[in-house]
């Protein structure tokens, strides 16, 4: 899908279908009266025969309007006018796409006048751009026939009243948000038996290629030498080599400290020996979602060109059951030198995780962000809607709220206490890798991993509810590229 920008009169623009928006209580955006005074009232006679409600989500097409250059003209519903929100806008683009039908390739939406409070137009064109690609997203890459079903919206124009450069770059912005989104979701529903540890390294070598980053894959021996003990013994029960991923990004000069995103990738959990149940267990090649969100991240800082140093760590491995499988009550050593009792090895993320947060230390970091799909207790608590945000530091916490805010990818800050630590107490070693059982899941979580992070600002999201979703609407959500991109971005400047 391609974007650009016109001005032109919502009547005399050429496309396949030009979409305005109606509200609720009848009330015409300003291109929709347009489109209602040149067609002799075509838009209040559909609107007073009921057939367009102006409710949210509801889109009726009107064909061969009379004094409408365009073929089509699409009457979008915004919701009640004083209500009009950013998620709303969100909303307004996908049903303009998902509205227009399968005839139509040429979209003109009149998206000016639909303007939540408080955000400007390089706002409006981003979000869009992020909400139609998201709309004409499919699965059916490994399907022998592909879906013929669904919007086949290939060029989205922005109707504007005059040319606005923070349009042009607020577009540009969302495209690169929306392509790093949609490498994350075509990563994360993948199977295992494709993407597997070494699939993640060959991906991350072509996006460096692609993208002019620094890319290094270390392979089992070279973790063996960074003595990642933790790291490796979630790798012992399985055939596949483990890899861990580096990317580096440089948009600023070598001397300013990076950014440092660090993504857990199994690429299928099975439990380990504390084997998961069978049900739903398909859904565990879900479990590589934060290394997958890593690699889009990556791909959109770059496409932007942000001036920052970013740098991408992924480790990647699978956790199976096996003769050589790690055992409950096993001890393992981490990088870091604390000694790990395994009490539960479906616990696998922090073992990974905790590895990588000490090999990040090298970087001297400005900040480091976590994202994992760590914890089935985190979806509990706050279930498919907001990420578990933990942090160390306030500042840091809050960069992160607002670009969650500002990119509509919500995530809601958690507690990381020292008073925690003490459910992690073990008698045989420095740490158990568990708590008790039903007790704060994902905060005993995050709070193992602190320990690790005591060098470096440190934030952590736990996005098991978020990063992709069941049932028949199965399948990765691309969450939270547009979080993290829009964090970076304010970090950029």
């Amino acid at each position: 899908m391609e974007f650009s920008t016109k001005v032109a009169a919502v009547d005399a623009v050429k496309a396949d279908c030009v979409a305005v928006g109606i509200y609720t209580d009848g009330a015409l955006t300003a291109a929709a009266r347009r489109i209602d005074t040149v067609s002799g009232g075509a838009v209040t006679a559909v609107i007073n025969s009921g057939d367009a409600t102006g409710k949210r989500g509801n889109a009726v097409l009107l064909r061969n309007v009379a004094g409408v250059t365009s073929a089509r003209v699409l009457l979008v519903g915004l919701g009640k006018g004083g209500e009009f929100n950013d998620k709303a806008f969100a909303e307004a683009a996908r049903t303009a796409v998902r509205g227009a039908g399968t005839g139509v390739r040429d979209l003109a939406i009149a998206v000016s006048d639909w303007k939540p409070r408080g955000r400007d137009h390089a706002w409006q064109a981003r979000t869009l751009a992020v909400a139609a690609r998201e709309t004409v997203f499919r699965t059916d890459e490994l399907k022998s026939k592909k879906d013929e079903n669904g919007p086949r919206v290939t060029q989205v124009q922005l109707l504007l009243d005059a040319r606005d450069a923070h349009v042009e770059k607020g577009l540009k912005e969302g495209v690169a948000i929306a392509n790093g989104a949609a490498l994350t979701k075509r990563l994360g529903n993948l199977p295992g038996n494709v993407c597997t540890p070494s699939y993640l390294g060959a991906q991350a070598v072509q996006l460096g290629k692609e993208w002019k980053l620094e890319v290094e894959v270390l392979d089992r021996k070279d973790i063996e030498k960074l003595k990642m003990g933790s790291f490796l013994s979630v790798t012992r029960g399985s055939a596949e080599p483990p890899r861990l991923i580096v990317m580096k990004y440089h948009g600023a000069a070598r001397s300013q400290a990076p950014v440092v995103l660090v993504g857990k990738g199994i690429t299928f959990d099975s439990g380990g020996i504390s084997l998961k149940p069978g049900a739903a267990m398909d859904e565990m090649k879900f479990d590589m979602c934060g290394a997958a969100s890593v690699l889009g991240t990556l791909r959109a800082v770059a496409e932007m060109k942000l001036r920052l140093n970013v740098i991408g760590v992924v480790v990647a491995c699978e956790n199976l059951p096996s003769g050589t499988a790690t055992k409950p009550g096993d001890i393992v050593t981490s990088m870091s030198g604390q000694t790990i009792e395994i009490l539960n090895t479906d616990a696998e993320g922090r073992l990974i995780l905790c590895d990588a947060l000490t090999y990040v230390e090298r970087y001297k970091p400005a900040a480091v962000v976590d994202i994992a799909t760590l914890t089935g207790a985190c979806v509990v608590a706050l279930g498919d809607v907001n990420s578990g945000l933990f942090a160390t530091d306030e500042a840091l916490a809050d960069e992160l709220l607002k670009a969650a805010r500002a990119a509509l990818d919500p995530a809601w800050r958690m507690p990381v206490e020292d008073d925690y630590q003490e459910h992690l107490k073990s008698n045989f070693a420095d740490v158990a890798n568990i708590g008790p059982p039903g007790k704060a899941g994902a905060v005993l979580a995050a709070c193992f991993l602190a320990r690790f992070t005591r060098a470096y600002k440190w934030a952590h999201l736990d996005i098991a509810g978020t990063a992709w979703k069941g049932g028949n609407a199965k399948g990765a959500t691309g969450r939270p590229v547009p979080l993290l991109t829009n964090f970076l971005m304010k970090r950029a400047g």
